[in-house]
């Protein structure tokens, strides 16, 4: 597919604050997706927006990449110069295609593996389907997605365990509080590792969860987006003494000391996981009877036996891809010059059927199953020769095959545009 295009921007070429700025929801996808319906330039079109990545793919004649920009920073009420800097326009089709298989497996995400992603691109699929943006290109090459997406899953341990300080948080934290019911969790600052712990959380069955910033604005449009609850800082004493496991990564040193821990009568079990650098949970705290402390260390440990397993999965996870884009694109080919297979045949089948048709006075029943057997037969064969070499020449080179496609169109006078 020579069309087939896309703009792209992510966090390794573009900081959080403007990505932040960028990041696309389901509303503006969609009001991006009618903006685009009816025009005539392009014909499919998918948006994929991460808190990591904000991207468009695109099936048109032309670049259209400035009009897409230029929508997006409408939708997003920002200043165009500022985005026009980090979008970056990729024209050449199979860097595309690569491009969107890699994003879609984990290979492009900040943490190798990343095992939202997946979801969130079919998530933008639907939403381009819901607008009927996607057409017979995108509707396959999606799911050829998330057929080799199961395939990764299944065959290589791509996917196994945590391989960032938030997952492996989140992962510990599960297993911590499995024999707890309905266990309470506090997350205290949202900078982007408290903000990715907070997210994770969604992946998980655990339901209380309170979320805590110093700026609580910032608490609060996290909790609009995840449902969580959000209390004011001045009660986090109040909160961390309900909880049963407190995530900080409030960016103080030992916030959280043996003092103020002390004072808050702690029963039976309270875990803290401290993913701050330096210290926000005071070595001494776990002195403290009842009180468990997990550092950003012992977490990264985790953390880093599963990304090792990731990258030794790497070099499967890519093969798994280039045989998927390979199938893909020859059956993309074989469609590209079915209208002519199609129309070969049905001018053979023309023929054969006017020369039967002559004799049909003459024949019996039996003889005409016999000639229409036969006819039929020796049709098919001689359709196999030119078939075979149309797709063999297309294969080695695409314009060649698409000579030997249009003499077959004069020879045998098909009119495409009836097929």
């Amino acid at each position: 597919m020579k069309d087939f295009k896309a703009i792209r921007l992510s966090y390794k070429n573009t900081p959080l604050e403007v990505r932040g700025k960028l990041s696309l929801s389901q509303d503006d996808c969609e009001q991006l997706l009618k903006t685009y319906q009816n025009d005539e330039r392009l014909n499919e079109l998918l948006f994929v927006s991460t808190c990591n990545r904000t991207e468009a793919y695109y099936i048109a004649d032309e670049d259209i990449s400035v009009s897409l920009i230029n929508n997006i920073c409408k939708v997003k009420e920002i200043e165009d110069t500022e985005a026009n800097q980090y979008f970056e326009s990729v024209c050449d089709p199979k860097d595309v295609q690569n491009h969107l298989f890699r994003v879609a497996m984990g290979l492009e995400s900040q943490v190798v593996g990343d095992i939202q992603i997946s979801s969130q691109v079919k998530r933008a699929y639907q939403w381009t389907a819901d607008h009927e943006m996607a057409g017979p290109y995108l509707h396959r090459l999606m799911h050829t997605i998330f057929n080799a997406n199961k395939r990764v899953q299944i065959e290589t341990e791509f996917r196994d365990g945590a391989a960032s300080v938030s997952y492996a948080a989140v992962e510990m934290l599960d297993e911590l509080t499995s024999d707890i019911n309905d266990p309470k969790i506090l997350v205290v600052g949202l900078g982007e590792i408290g903000t990715d712990a907070v997210r994770n959380l969604q992946n998980t069955s655990i339901s209380d969860v309170t979320i805590m910033n110093r700026t609580f604005s910032v608490a609060e449009e996290l909790a609009s987006e995840t449902g969580y609850k959000t209390r004011p800082f001045e009660e986090l004493w109040k909160a961390a003494k309900e909880a049963d496991v407190i995530i900080s990564s409030l960016p103080i040193a030992d916030y959280f000391n043996k003092e103020n821990i002390s004072s808050l009568d702690i029963l039976a079990f309270k875990c803290f996981m401290d993913l701050s650098v330096p210290r926000s949970v005071a070595e001494n705290v776990e002195e403290i009877p009842g009180v468990i402390v997990y550092t950003v260390d012992d977490i990264n440990a985790r953390a880093d036996k599963a990304l090792e397993k990731r990258i030794k999965a790497i070099p499967h996870v890519e093969a798994i891809i280039e045989a998927s884009l390979s199938e893909f694109n020859k059956r993309t080919q074989e469609m590209e010059f079915s209208p002519i297979i199609k129309g070969l045949k049905n001018t053979l089948e023309e023929i054969r059927d006017k020369e039967v048709q002559k004799y049909d006075s003459q024949l019996s029943s039996k003889e005409k199953k016999q000639v229409d057997k036969i006819t039929k037969n020796l049709l098919n064969k001689i359709m196999k020769v030119p078939v075979l070499q149309l797709k063999a020449t297309a294969s080695a080179n695409k314009k060649e095959g698409q000579k030997m496609g249009k003499i077959i169109t004069d020879l045998f006078d098909i009119d495409l545009e009836k097929r």
